[in-house]
């Protein structure tokens, strides 16, 4: 007896020393503030980033794909020039959630802090969020935040040595465009943002002149609104024949060589187009309305982020008209755009029908939430796993026109979670999440759900759907908005959208092509086999007809208008040749 109770003593006492040992060397990294930058303290998601190749800076190598590198995240407050924070292996990381669990080797590391400003919203909460800086929010080269240059360190989590990193440089201010003859750039304070972030708040816009603009003072123009993520100048538009000197680049997307140079090709295209004799004379405008949940606002009011969809409506778009010799009119404004575009283009014509006289929507975000990409958001139980008893399958998240898939939902949620708790991210679910949902306790949107598990709030759905799920709203108000809407709604997409977007749309056209008190006498297309985002042109391919938004819509722009316009419009002033 006394022999046993020797062995398990000594086994206790061997396996206390194992456990004190395992935590004493447990793996950790160590990130300091520099004491060299001039700032009090600072707020905002602490970014460690591991990466095994020399290809580029490590928080340049981070995507929800089969080529990322790693990266752990934690919130950081008050944080002071000096102070330093430890990454352990209870911090959560992508796409391998533990420090404890990455291989042994030689990495080049890299930390980042992406600053968080306080806001005191209208709605009586405080938050901290990351305020965009002019770069369309870009943790990764967003003005303001602080980094290292990657460096050198050897890792063995077997036998930890010391891994410190200091970050000491600050990402400097982006130049805004210089106006051009053709190419105008605004900037305005919107005062509905401004009271409901209690700070100044402001909306831009490029604008891209017709021809004639300055000879022909007496004339008032139509309006384009090309809705998208935030563009940093007018894009796909170049007054200079492409650069002969151009070193061609490939196309890793599109699978093509030289792209780069059918790029400027086509931006050249249009500017001679642009300058036809018989070309349309329009104002064009891409919006800039980055919020601090994302590089766009998805130009609809929202709990979480505020009201956006009033302030480029009633704010933002009469004040260009007003500035530029708009008409001013809703008979004379259209919408279009691609993905989020896309949607913002179908959810703008559905909320403001008067203000608007058609949308082209191509390959829209989910516009019917059944459809939510591969997840019913009002039946399913799990975003992230297919319901079974036996077994987990996960919910692809992106595939090729073959069906190839490269990532999941699950993976893609797990990186944002990394990237920013609380919907702060900066990426697609969690704009989504900031739009749609309603707004929590702590002031920051409620979650659609679990972003560690994927298990659904149905609450939350709900909320969803009687605000933001587009055929649900036209089905339930159609007997109010549908002679509103008649011949508005042009909707296009791919069969096999990277996305699974076409599920929505398949549905959505169900409802359309269902209505008959009015019909909605507009469109819906696909194309075979066609990838995200294809945009209606069955005669190109992606990577051309992506080029061409600006074009290509015209002909069925100027049939509305002749269909449609009131009698007393102006059609002549801006038909000059």
């Amino acid at each position: 007896m006394k022999t046993k109770l020797f062995a398990l003593a000594l086994t206790v006492v061997l396996l206390s020393a194992c456990n004190e040992k395992k935590e004493s060397s447990q793996f950790s990294i160590d990130v300091t503030l520099s004491d060299s930058l001039e700032l009090d303290s600072v707020d905002g998601r602490l970014l460690l980033m591991l990466s095994n190749n020399d290809e580029a800076e490590p928080r340049f190598q981070i995507n929800d794909g089969p080529t990322t590198q790693l990266i752990f995240g934690k919130n950081v407050d008050g944080l002071k020039p000096g102070a330093t924070v430890t990454f352990t292996g209870e911090d959560f990381g992508f796409p391998i959630e533990s420090l404890r669990d990455i291989p042994s080797g030689d990495y080049n590391a890299q930390a980042l802090l992406h600053v968080y400003e306080t806001f005191n919203l209208a709605t009586g909460h405080t938050v901290k969020l990351p305020m965009d800086n002019g770069e369309g929010q870009q943790w990764n080269r967003s003005p303001g935040n602080i980094y290292n240059l990657p460096v050198k360190v050897a890792i063995d989590t077997e036998n930890p040595s010391e891994v410190r990193i200091v970050i000491n440089k600050v990402i400097p201010p982006i130049e805004e465009p210089e106006d051009t003859e053709w190419v105008k750039h605004i900037k305005m304070k919107s005062e509905k943002l401004s009271e409901f972030y209690g700070r100044d708040m402001y909306l831009g816009a490029h604008i891209l002149l017709p021809k004639g603009f300055a000879e022909h003072s007496e004339a008032k123009y139509p309006l384009m609104v090309f809705h998208g993520h935030f563009p940093s100048d007018f894009g796909d538009w170049r007054t200079t024949p492409p650069d002969p000197n151009l070193e061609p680049d490939y196309s890793e997307r599109f699978q093509v060589e030289g792209y780069n140079k059918i790029v400027q090709q086509e931006a050249w295209d249009f500017y001679q187009r642009w300058n036809e004799p018989d070309f349309p004379r329009f104002l064009i405008i891409e919006i800039q309305h980055p919020t601090p949940y994302y590089d766009d606002s998805y130009a609809v009011n929202s709990a979480a982020q505020g009201p956006y969809g009033d302030a480029i409506t009633y704010e933002l778009i009469p004040y260009i008209e007003e500035q530029f010799r708009g008409i001013g009119e809703g008979w004379a404004r259209f919408l279009y755009g691609g993905s989020t575009g896309g949607w913002e283009a179908l959810a703008v014509q559905v909320k403001y029908p008067n203000e608007y006289n058609g949308c082209f929507a191509a390959c829209p975000d989910p516009i019917d939430f059944r459809a939510y990409c591969l997840t019913n958001i009002y039946e399913d139980k799990n975003a992230y796993y297919v319901e079974s008893d036996y077994q987990k399958i996960e919910v692809p998240g992106k595939r090729n026109y073959l069906g190839q898939i490269s990532n999941t939902l699950r993976a893609s949620n797990h990186l944002e979670l990394v990237l920013g708790d609380k919907s702060r991210s900066g990426q697609q679910w969690d704009i989504w999440e900031a739009t749609y949902s309603p707004l929590g306790e702590d002031g920051y949107p409620q979650r659609i759900w679990d972003k560690y598990t994927g298990d659904i709030d149905h609450t939350v759905a709900e909320y969803w759907k009687e605000n933001y799920d587009l055929r649900h709203i036209l089905e339930r108000d159609w007997a109010k908005l549908g002679n509103d809407l008649k011949g508005k709604i042009h909707i296009y997409c791919g069969d096999m959208d990277n996305y699974y977007l076409n599920n929505a749309v398949y549905l959505m056209e169900d409802f359309l092509e269902s209505t008959t008190d009015p019909y909605y006498e507009g469109e819906v297309a696909y194309g075979d086999r066609a990838e995200h985002c294809w945009n209606g042109d069955p005669t190109q391919p992606n990577h051309i007809t992506r080029l061409r938004y600006n074009s290509m819509y015209l002909p069925k722009i100027m049939k509305r208008i002749a269909e449609s316009a009131p009698k007393d419009a102006d059609l002549t002033s801006w038909r000059y040749r």
